[in-house]
Order: C-alpha cells, then sequence, then structure tokens
C-alpha cells in the first residue's frame, strides 16, 4: 500500500488595511491648544501633597533639563500611542523638551499606522476566532521594508523606520511621534524582542535584520544613558521592554565607572507592575536618582503632565 503524500500546511491569510476593524481613529486623539497660560489656574486646584506635589516637581525638572540642554529622554510603550496621546508626545518633541525617544516594537507599530492609515488597534479575541488577527500584509510589508534598511545601509531600527514613513509621505506625519522625531532631528531608538510584534507572524520578518537593528538601537539608548547626569527619564506605559532596557544601559554606564548621580526618573502606568517600579523607580535611587510614581489612566495622568510642563515654557 503506497504511502500517503503529507498534507502542506496552508500559508497564513493575509488581510488589507482597507478592511480591517481598527479600534482607534486619529478622529479620536488629543488635541493641542494654543495655549497652555490656562494650566496655571488648574494647578491651583491640585494639591501640594502626594502624587499633587510630585507631578508638580516632576514637570519643573523636566523644564529645567531641557533648559540646561540635559538629556530628557521618553520611553513608551504601545497604550500611550493606542490612547490618542502621540499628539501630545510630538507637542512635547516640536517644543524642544524631548531630546530622545526610546520605544518597543508595538509602539512603532501604532504609530506607523496611525501615521499611515490613521487608524491602529485589532480586535485580538474577534481576530483569533477569524485567523486575522496580526496579519495585516501593509502593516508587516512596512516593517520588512524598513528591517531591510538595517542591513542594507547600516541603521538603528529606529532611523530605518523613520526613513520608510519619509518615503512613504502618509496623510497623519504630524501626528505620528516617529515623523516628529525625524522633523526635530533628535535620536530614535526601537527595542524589539523577537516573536512579540504582530509583524513577526509574517514571512518576510528577517530575525537577522530585526536584531541587527534593534541591537543598534540598544548600544546608541545606552550612550545616551552615559550621559544622563542631571537628566531625566521618563517612562511611559511599558511594563516589561523599556525598563529592562533602561537597567541594562545603566548597568553598562556603572560598569564603565561612570556616575550618574543626579538624574530624576518617573514611571507613568495604569497598574503597579515590578519591573517600572522596581527599575524606574526603586533601583535608580541606590545610585543618587530622584524618582517619581504615578499610578492612573494614561489618557488623564499624560495630559496632567504634558499640560504642566508646557504651562513652564510659555
Amino acid at each position: 500500500m503506497a504511502e500517503e503524500e503529507p498534507k502542506q500546511a496552508a500559508r497564513p491569510r493575509r488581510i488589507s488595511m482597507d478592511v480591517r476593524k481598527s479600534k482607534v481613529g486619529v478622529e479620536d486623539f488629543a488635541s493641542v491648544p494654543d495655549g497652555f497660560s490656562w494650566f496655571a489656574d488648574l494647578e491651583k486646584m491640585i494639591p501640594r501633597i502626594l502624587a499633587g506635589r510630585d507631578i508638580m516637581e516632576l514637570s519643573s525638572r523636566v523644564v529645567r533639563a531641557a533648559q540646561e540642554s540635559r538629556p530628557v529622554i521618553l520611553m513608551m510603550g504601545a497604550h500611550v500611542v493606542k490612547c490618542g496621546l502621540g499628539t501630545l508626545i510630538a507637542e512635547l518633541i516640536r517644543r524642544g523638551v524631548v531630546n530622545c525617544v526610546a520605544m518597543n516594537g508595538a509602539c512603532a507599530i501604532h504609530d506607523v499606522e496611525l501615521a499611515m492609515w490613521g487608524r491602529t488597534s485589532e480586535d485580538v479575541g474577534e481576530g483569533l476566532k477569524t485567523g486575522e488577527f496580526g496579519m495585516t500584509g501593509e502593516t508587516a510589508g512596512f516593517f520588512a521594508r524598513a528591517s531591510k534598511r538595517c542591513l542594507d545601509h547600516d541603521l538603528g531600527m529606529g532611523d530605518a523606520l523613520r526613513a520608510e514613513l519619509a518615503d512613504a509621505d502618509p496623510a497623519h506625519r504630524e501626528r505620528s511621534v516617529l515623523g516628529t522625531c525625524s522633523d526635530a532631528g533628535i535620536d530614535l531608538t526601537v527595542h524589539i524582542a523577537v516573536g512579540t510584534d504582530v509583524v513577526h507572524q509574517h514571512e518576510e520578518a528577517d530575525g537577522k535584520a530585526i536584531g541587527f537593528g534593534t541591537m543598534k538601537d540598544f548600544r546608541r539608548f545606552a550612550e545616551r544613558i552615559a550621559g544622563l547626569n542631571g537628566g531625566v527619564v521618563l517612562n511611559l506605559g511599558s511594563a516589561v521592554m523599556m525598563p529592562e532596557v533602561f537597567l541594562k544601559a545603566m548597568a553598562m554606564a556603572r560598569s564603565r565607572g561612570i556616575d550618574l548621580g543626579g538624574f530624576t526618573s518617573a514611571n507613568f502606568d495604569m497598574y503597579s507592575h515590578y519591573r517600572p517600579r522596581v527599575n524606574l523607580v526603586e533601583r535608580p535611587r541606590l545610585i543618587g536618582g530622584t524618582t517619581y510614581s504615578f499610578l492612573g489612566h494614561h489618557e488623564i495622568l499624560i495630559p496632567v503632565l504634558v499640560a504642566s510642563i508646557l504651562c513652564r515654557i510659555e
């Protein structure tokens, strides 16, 4: 009896952004008012006690660092962009407050989708049932082309994504953190763990290129942390990736005998997670850092922080 030929596995299905359902659109994003003088009145309603005192102290430290040309490094998770706060982050960059941005891969994906198509964020449960979750062809193609740039042009992932976005000339560039970093000429690093992002589900994902680009960005980020003395690091909504990257970058600086004392770090998250609490709030105190922790919804706390900062530079 002849052996049956083994059945070949079906190729993964692909869908187009034209038909994919998204939960977030640019029409729901935060907007930036013409001025922030009104915030001085709102501040009177915030008690100088506990978190009320802390957020005012932190905003003052951010402004002072920016005015003294010290590092103001913003680390981001994806939820910040999905909550429509990219416009506020972009404003901090345009105003010269933030001079380095570091983000995880998911944050970059959502930022690119919003810049290119004005919408992002899938219904994961529904997509799992239909087999469509993460299988958007346009997004996968964009990141595959950017990854190839890393190898072809010796680029970090952040610079490669910025170049790809510039070539695409997206309709919503002004809302993009990636695009704004390019316009302002500041450092942007993207930190990726292979297998964590939807674009890795696609056949064209190149592990060698991804690893090359994100390793180059880690070394670039570590150099920025080595010069942190007197600066500020803000972690907005990254529970794992950026707190771990920050810890290793601090360790590299300390291994070289660099004194990082005199810096400020702050963590903003919706829940108390181990890594942000320990790596951004507790451990930096051991080497002379001043630290802050804020728990609450990003879509409320981050606008308060940004308004408080911009009010001080108006």
